[in-house]
């Protein structure tokens, strides 16, 4: 999956995206988890102030 990405961002838009990753606390059992996204530039600040 990791080499679909790479290769997509490579075609010239790869400028536009940002990789982001937020950590995530489990309400259940209260561990910690990593969520990963690519996001556009313009929705960063967005997507840390989702909860």
């Amino acid at each position: 999956m990791a080499k679909k990405t790479v290769a997509s961002l490579q075609k010239g838009g790869g400028k536009n995206h940002t990789k982001v990753i937020k950590m995530v606390k489990s309400p259940k059992t209260g561990s910690y988890s990593f969520k990963e996204e690519i996001v556009a530039n313009e929705e960063v600040k967005e997507f840390f102030s989702k909860k």
